[in-house]
């Protein structure tokens, strides 16, 4: 398919990646696929049972969106080890999570067994690395996910975990830009502020997301956080400051960006869902991410299709973006 080609409708879906319930097709799919046109879908632990059902779920879905003239969907997973995994043992292998990983062997090694789990089961992307720095004796909500506390060694271990991912044919997705590991407040819950400026977080912070663009990461999610000093008003995931002229433009990362789970506490406690997506365009991201089924999914499409029309530049050339990404990875349905 060519963009040319796309109505306004198809645009706007393409920015989405939702999540559902159910384990197999159902009409839910059918409307986010066929009527909604959204670009992406990710699974939860409560979609997944065994291989063979998340196989089939994963080619129905692909059949369905082919039936309905749609390019492939990119369907994602967060699949980091240790306390985030989504697929789980006896069915999958569980690993102990980035803190026990001692060297990059051990990344690649995760990341070699990672993708092809993914990818015989239909998966293209995983929600990982994480490439947040968190400091030694810090007890912070990611302690228990962070490869370290020096930049260098997480920058390290991110990108071995990104170059094997990606050769296995799976998508990385580095997170949470441009950085978490110094908060304490959980962003599931409410809206986390971190006053450090950005010449405190360029050493510390930005290292491994350097890094993983340098590696062609595939998508940089952008972070629930409000960094007061950078931005005073809108956390990462809707700061045109810290999205499009840090990350995009000042760090020249030409790859799909996203937001974190617009369901979270950080945002749905402060914001609606149509000055998210408002935001979310102005911001230049490619990918809104509500992972919960609700009618926020409906009406945040209703937003991004008005935005479509009001911004057609940006709509068109964040789904060039996702489009270009999908005919990296997706060659089984070639687009253009």
């Amino acid at each position: 398919m060519r963009i040319e080609t796309f109505s306004d409708e198809q645009l706007a879906g393409q920015r989405l990646m939702v999540g559902f319930e159910g384990q197999s097709f159902n009409d839910d799919l059918r409307e986010l696929i066929g009527s909604l046109f959204v670009g992406g879908l990710i699974l939860f632990a409560p979609n997944i049972t065994d291989p063979d059902q998340l196989q089939h779920l994963c080619q129905d879905c692909q059949a369905f969106a082919a039936r309905c003239g749609q390019p492939p969907l990119i369907i994602a997973v967060d699949q980091e080890g240790g306390p985030v995994a989504r697929l789980k043992a006896p069915h999958f292998t569980e690993f102990a999570g980035n803190p026990s990983m001692r060297d990059e062997d051990d990344a690649r090694a995760f990341a070699r067994t990672t993708a092809l789990e993914l990818s015989t089961a239909g998966i293209n992307m995983d929600m990982a690395p994480v490439m947040d720095v968190a400091p030694e004796d810090f007890s912070g909500i990611m302690a228990d996910r962070v490869f370290g506390n020096h930049p260098g060694h997480v920058a390290r271990m991110g990108t071995a975990l990104i170059e094997t991912l990606q050769a296995g044919g799976v998508m990385a997705v580095a997170k949470h830009f441009p950085g978490i590991g110094r908060t304490s407040l959980d962003s599931h819950l409410d809206l986390p502020t971190f006053r450090d400026d950005l010449a405190t977080m360029e050493p510390i912070d930005l290292p491994p997301f350097r890094a993983a663009i340098d590696r062609q990461v595939a998508g940089v999610m952008l972070s629930h956080i409000l960094y007061a000093k950078i931005d005073p008003q809108w956390p990462a995931s809707l700061s045109p400051v810290i999205a499009r002229d840090l990350l995009r433009r000042k760090m020249n990362y030409q790859g799909v960006t996203m937001t974190d789970d617009l369901d979270m506490g950080a945002i749905v406690r402060h914001f609606d869902i149509r000055t998210v997506m408002r935001q979310v365009v102005a911001a230049e991201i490619d990918l809104a991410l509500i992972c919960h089924k609700g009618p926020r999914i409906r009406e945040g499409w209703d937003e991004m299709l008005a935005q479509t029309r009001q911004e057609p530049g940006l709509g068109r050339a964040s789904v060039q973006r996702i489009l270009d990404l999908k005919q990296t990875y997706l060659a089984s349905a070639p687009i253009s």
